[in-house]
């Protein structure tokens, strides 16, 4: 394209759009074209096309950029006129001040300038300077577009900070400090916390309406588990138990349908996650009205997970039936259960095949056999009698009373028969992926603040409630937004800035 007519084509484009986007657009529009001429059929080869790709990208990200700031600084009028002279933000008056410098900030694109208006506290109250674009444009932290801060925190519940700072420069050609992700992560997770919880209700009712539309043998299941993981915790010497939780729902046939997580970092008593799980369960049950349900609760047989069970579930009054109280069914862990077989075969024979071969042969009795815990005992105690024990008898004592005294919420083959879970593998697996994956990486150790906002993010995303949560936190927003109050108002029409 030679300069008469590129000048012609820039006059035309002026002419049907608005002129200061194609002055500004229009550099890079040219570059491309400069670029699309230089890769030709007889130019072309693997490297050719490889660096034709990359440069293309990297064009298209400036020429984003360019459209964005332009776009975001016209939202705002220039003209003190055009604007209200005072605002009411939580019950604060603001008065108009004056056109402030530029700001800089991030977008999916990269780096921008904003300038937008000052409002002050009105008649010198000392608050806050205000400035409604920022509000009405949603900017996380005071650094980044509601874009930028999404795809932020969301690759913050999987990737390290070094990882992340790395992917920002060479994907979005924003070159940050730790300090700045960790307050742009902080504010996403605060923002979307409170919407988490409806979302992942939701979720659990969508789930179980889909199991209610399918025909089969069973009950529709409602699977709820919890259990602890130790955590590296900055400052401290030693690590500390944090938790999750895990809420499932499984189909007529058995199948899992889907799950949806909770988790709390180190905690006395583990308050904060029951009170959560807790609501989770009532807010479901509560508002499903659909075929009867089959409450399950699997865990192994810890401290906590005891005293929820005894103090919370057993004591859950039914919503549907005021004055009942539902019927969950405790079941420890089989494979919990499996290791303390194992530790009597090690008493009794002592290391060798002979412990395994008898271990194995009541490991599938505990799960295949009617009363099979009580056949375990019966065998253990005929052995004890006979050749007595090569351990240590407490160490016999422990395993033997831990399945006796848990024997009632051992009934494995009966619910191997319905069909039914009768291990806590889900919520295993979730001390993995919610944990173990991204809080105990190599030299990692964590700070309770940083850490639950990385883990309030990481459950909304492994719920599979990431957009549901976030478009409640947006359309929350705009309710939030400085409103014209009729009496500073020297436009009354106006309602929002």
């Amino acid at each position: 394209m030679d300069a008469k007519g590129a000048t012609r084509c820039l006059t035309r484009l002026c002419e049907l759009t608005n002129s200061d986007l194609v002055i500004s657009v229009w550099p890079v529009v040219l570059r491309i074209a400069r670029l699309c001429h230089r890769l030709t059929a007889e130019s072309s080869s693997p490297k050719g096309v490889f660096e034709f790709e990359t440069e293309l990208q990297q064009l298209l990200c400036e020429m984003g950029r360019r459209i964005v700031q332009w776009k975001l600084n016209s939202l705002e009028s220039r003209h003190p006129g055009d604007l209200p002279a005072s605002l009411l933000y939580q019950r604060d008056a603001y008065d108009r001040k004056r056109l402030s410098g530029t700001r800089n900030l991030n977008c999916l694109f990269g780096k921008i300038r904003l300038q937008r208006w000052l409002y002050e506290s009105h008649e010198g109250l000392g608050l806050c300077c205000l400035f409604p674009l920022e509000l009405q444009l949603g900017i996380v932290a005071g650094v980044a577009t509601p874009a930028l801060a999404d795809r932020v925190a969301l690759l913050s519940s999987d990737l390290t900070q070094r990882q992340l700072l790395d992917v920002l420069r060479s994907q979005h050609q924003v070159c940050w400090g730790v300090e700045t992700l960790r307050k742009t992560v902080a504010a996403m997770a605060e923002g979307l916390s409170p919407f988490r919880h409806q979302a992942q209700v939701a979720k659990l009712l969508t789930l179980l309406k889909q199991a209610a539309e399918t025909v089969g043998p069973r009950r529709i299941q409602l699977v709820v588990g919890r259990d602890g993981i130790m955590l590296p915790i900055r400052g401290s010497t030693k690590y500390k138990e944090g938790a999750t939780a895990t809420v499932s729902v499984h189909g007529r046939w058995g199948k899992r349908l889907g799950t949806v997580y909770l988790g709390q970092m180190p905690e006395k008593l583990q308050v904060s996650l029951s009170d959560e799980l807790t609501q989770l369960l009532r807010d479901v049950l509560g508002q499903w009205n659909g075929a009867p349900l089959r409450l399950s609760y699997i865990t192994d047989a810890g401290f906590h997970p005891t005293e929820y069970f005894q103090n919370v579930l057993c004591r859950m009054l039914d919503p549907q039936r005021p004055g009942e109280y539902l019927e969950w069914e405790w079941v420890v862990d089989y494979y919990h259960a499996c290791q303390y077989i194992s530790n009597l075969a090690q008493v009794i024979f002592g290391p060798g095949r002979e412990a395994y071969a008898w271990a194995a042969k009541m490991r599938s009795t505990l799960k295949e056999k009617k009363g099979g815990v009580f056949r375990v005992l019966r065998s253990a105690g005929q052995l004890r009698a006979i050749r007595g024990l090569v351990g240590e008898e407490s160490d016999y004592e422990s395993a033997y009373n831990y399945l006796r005294g848990h024997s009632r919420w051992m009934q494995y083959a009966e619910r191997r028969r319905l069909r039914v879970p009768i291990g806590s593998g889900v919520t295993e697996a979730a001390c993995k992926i919610v944990f173990t994956q991204r809080f105990k990486c190599a030299g990692m150790k964590w700070g309770a603040e940083q850490g639950s906002s990385i883990l309030a993010l990481r459950v909304i995303a492994l719920s599979g409630v990431w957009s549901e949560a976030r478009d409640a936190m947006l359309e929350s927003h705009n309710n939030a937004l400085p409103s014209t109050p009729r009496q500073f108002c020297d436009n009354t029409e106006t309602n929002r800035p």
